[in-house]
């Protein structure tokens, strides 16, 4: 360690605003921007402004980041370390379940043991900070990043962040696996209107307390080191330069001492969105919003010394930033090893190690999600043949966006899982539509019904492609894409025994493919060793154990759909039924959706008995235990998440139907029976009044076990505030 605030005392004004700026790696890499003397680059910075630059992203490899950052400290006077920073999402070189698969495992220890390894590979690809994790809450499916998040649920979204922040720093940030992470986007990017990426978001303060602010608060109280603001303005002014969220609930209220650090280009973004028209009053309004580093807009750098030459800001309050970023990079021993580990090497050893790829099939087994199943599965490794069809039978393209380093080439496809897991099978592999965007060629079609019929089995490989989800790719149709239905349908005239196997970063409207399939066995985009997790699913050696965290629609008009919504004065009181004049519903289609928050079915068979409480009466200091017996009555090993579900009955605002507010993941032998005990205390019960207080009223509620739209045992309580 050493003395930073020595170090800050040394520096000039214009090194200190260095170091609140973040560049491209190219900018210091790409010829074309190589500069001598005080000659600009087609930035405009000086290379004397580009040898302060603070920190760095999207640079290749650990020998790329070797490379800038020797060449950084021979020019830098003051020797700091720049920092390099990467969105590692769900693995470095490893490729994991996408984060929203991630959440269907309902395992926040699961989440962690993935973030321990990708920061492992990480660190030794050269990076220290990471963008992750992303907490928006979501309940559009329409919207393309609902796969960096882990669903509609706020208390599954915060754990799930905060186990990851708590596994990628490790025990101290300064172990050579360790990391620093930037928890994002704050706030309510997920409240995009009309699902559409970089939106208006407008919410009331009630719900942005109720549903979105929570997540981003148990992740800063997990250690969050940085944090994010949105792209998206909210209810009128971007997040970035929103004083009521950055400085009132982020800094006063939650009092968060960390670095805030804009998203890309954000603070150039300040003009479009029409708030101000030049480089100065951007650079204003951010910093005094407290935006201590700008990325790759050079607002700072152009106008932040004059700034504080005009009195507006002080050079107090610029020290007050650098030495935030100054006590990071000491956090990280990077003045003692300004590399933090980082391989000598591109490929390193700690990259796609057997232990490694051991988890990420071992998560995508956990994160798929079973979503129906007339018993055709498990299917028999003795089967005598497959026909194994559609765009994914054998698509290496199955690792999912913000795959970070992963190559899609190392991913084991369906094909190959299946044909190690079933070698005495015959196998006939054909694509029928191989071309996910077309849905003119028929081509294959003749080919896959022919497959079809001569096989005992169809598993039917359908899905989306996975560069349609992620940043910038919003959806306004998300049933399957091309002429999947259509040879779904074809395949279906042909042969009955169909299973589809389906991929996706987001909640699709498989209607049309249910009515022709046995069984549906989602994987989101699985990682690395997602052909090889279908395969253990498909044929019994594991057991899905996945429940949905994000609601599946009928139809795209639903969205946004999502389990928690409140009642309405006019309910429809048959989902399923008829349309029901005047009341809340549509002429063409269910309320429901058609698969729920919470559904997820197993191999194992699940009995839920004799859900009981302590006591029928909550005072504010006291809390009850509620118990419920689970049985697996089955001959099968498998796993069940057990959900503790409330209703507040009557309020002073109205409240959802259904609330999560409590789970626990465990594995089951056959025939075992357990226990699972949960304790309620009144905050549990309480929301955000229409005062934005967070108060627990006085009233029944209901406590129930299931999932969100199938509970299965219901008891009600009592909360008296003040006992006499």
């Amino acid at each position: 360690m050493v003395d930073v605030k020595q170090i800050l005392s040394q520096m000039t004004t214009e090194e200190k605003i260095g170091q609140l700026m973040q560049h491209n790696a190219n900018m210091f890499i790409d010829s074309s921007a190589a500069v001598t003397g005080d000659n600009s680059n087609k930035l405009g910075l000086s290379q004397k402004v580009i040898n302060t630059v603070g920190s760095v992203l999207n640079f290749c490899s650990s020998v790329e980041m070797r490379t800038i950052q020797d060449m950084h400290l021979k020019n830098d006077r003051n020797k700091i370390p720049m920092l390099f920073m990467m969105d590692v999402v769900h693995g470095f070189r490893t490729i994991f379940p996408i984060p929203l698969a991630l959440g269907c495992s309902f395992d926040p220890n699961l989440a962690a043991r993935c973030s321990e390894m990708a920061a492992d590979e990480a660190t030794a690809g050269g990076v220290q900070v990471t963008f992750t994790p992303m907490v928006d809450y979501v309940r559009d499916a329409r919207w393309g990043r609902v796969m960096e998040t882990c669903g509609e649920e706020p208390l599954l979204n915060g754990m799930m962040g905060a186990a990851q922040i708590r596994a990628f720093r490790g025990k101290s940030l300064s172990d050579k696996t360790s990391m620093a992470t930037c928890v994002k986007h704050f706030a309510a990017y997920g409240g995009a209107e009309a699902g559409r990426d970089y939106n208006t978001v407008e919410l009331s303060e009630h719900i942005l307390r109720e549903y979105y602010l929570p997540a981003y608060k148990a992740c800063i109280d997990a250690g969050a080191d940085m944090i994010m603001p949105a792209f998206n303005t909210l209810n009128g002014i971007p997040a970035t330069v929103n004083f009521w969220l950055m400085k009132k609930v982020l800094k006063e209220e939650w009092g968060f001492s960390g670095i805030v650090i804009s998203d890309f280009n954000a603070i150039g973004d300040l003009e479009r969105h029409g708030i101000t028209n030049d480089e100065k009053t951007a650079a204003r309004l951010a910093f005094e919003n407290g935006c201590d580093i700008e990325m790759v807009s050079n607002t700072y750098t152009h106008c932040l010394k004059e700034l504080i030459e005009k009195g507006v800001f002080t050079e107090e309050q610029l020290d007050d930033a650098v030495l935030k970023v100054l006590n990071l990079k000491n956090n990280l021993g990077m003045f003692e090893d300004p590399y933090h580990g980082a391989d000598i090497q591109e490929n390193s050893e700690r990259f796609l190690t057997p232990e490694h790829r051991a988890t990420a099939r071992k998560a995508a087994e956990e994160c798929a999600v079973l979503l129906k199943n007339d018993g055709i599965l498990p299917l028999s490794p003795q089967v005598e043949k497959i026909a194994l069809i559609g765009p994914f039978a054998d698509n290496h393209e199955i690792i999912g966006f913000w795959s970070c380093n992963g190559k899609n080439e190392e991913s084991v496809t369906v094909s190959e899982g299946i044909h190690a897991a079933a070698p005495n099978t015959e196998i006939t592999v054909t694509r029928g539509c191989g071309n996910l965007y077309d849905d003119c060629d028929r081509s294959g079609f003749d080919a896959a019904v022919k497959a079809a019929a001569a096989a005992d089995v169809v598993i039917l490989c359908l899905g989306e492609p996975q560069n349609y989800s992620g940043e910038g790719n919003s959806r306004a149709d998300i049933t399957l894409t091309g002429l999947q239905d259509e040879l779904a349908a074809a395949v279906a005239n042909a042969n009955k025994n169909i299973v589809a196997l389906t991929f996706s970063g987001r909640p699709l409207a498989l209607t049309e493919l249910e009515k022709n399939v046995r069984a549906i066995l989602h994987m989101w985009f699985p990682g690395t060793e997602g052909g090889s997790a279908a395969a253990n699913l498909l044929f019994g050696y594991a057991n899905p154990c996945g429940k949905l965290s994000m609601t599946f629609p009928r139809a795209v008009g639903q969205c946004p759909i999502y389990y928690n919504h409140t009642n309405t004065g006019k309910p429809k009181f048959f989902p399923d039924d008829k349309h029901q004049p005047y009341a809340s519903n549509y002429i063409d289609c269910p309320n429901s959706p058609l698969f729920p928050f919470g559904h997820g079915l197993s191999y194992s068979n699940f009995k839920y008995e004799n859900l009981e409480l302590s006591d029928d009466v909550l005072y504010n200091n006291s809390k009850i235990e509620v118990s419920v017996t689970v049985k697996n009555c089955s001959d099968t090993v498998g796993k069940e998440t057990v959900m503790l579900y409330m209703r507040d009955l009557f309020a002073s605002n109205s409240r959802p139907v259904q609330q999560l507010i409590a789970f626990e993941k465990a594995e089951f032998a056959a025939d075992e029976t357990k226990t699972f005990k949960f304790n309620i205390t009144a905050p549990m019960l309480g929301f955000w009044n229409n005062e934005n207080k967070f108060v627990t009223e006085d009233g029944v509620f209901q406590i129930s076990t299931g999932c969100a739209d199938r509970l299965i045992l219901t008891e009600n309580l009592t909360f008296i505030s003040n006992a006499e």
